[in-house]
């Protein structure tokens, strides 16, 4: 079982040792399902992207904005969900989060869930 803390702590020291500025590592692969923890350093972003079928972010350390859906801030221990639009995260300050995201699914799959 992963201890959280003590991952993003580890992210957050190698994202602010790398050249990017950013570090992730994929901690659950189940099928559909994915989790995975990304420290991005204040200014650092991620691009902008299509959302997959079902995703949320929950920040453990600092600020991110999520944009496209409209901008949204979402604080340290907050959970927001991401909507079904292109969107980019950038850090407001040096920050970890867990992204869950649930890919790979037809849209008749997705309305029995």
């Amino acid at each position: 079982m992963p201890d959280l803390v003590a991952m993003a702590r580890q992210h957050l020291e190698l994202a602010r040792a790398g050249e990017n500025g950013r570090s992730a590592e994929l901690l659950v692969h189940d099928g559909v399902l994915r989790q995975t923890v990304i420290a991005l350093v204040r200014g650092g972003r991620l691009g902008e992207h299509n959302s997959p079928h079902a995703a949320s972010l929950h920040v453990l350390q600092g600020r991110v904005e999520v944009t496209g859906q409209p901008a949204t801030v979402v604080e340290e221990g907050c959970l927001v969900e991401l909507v079904h639009a292109r969107h980019s995260v950038s850090a407001l300050e040096d920050s970890v989060f867990l992204l869950t995201t649930v890919t790979g699914l037809e849209d008749e799959q997705i309305s029995r869930l």
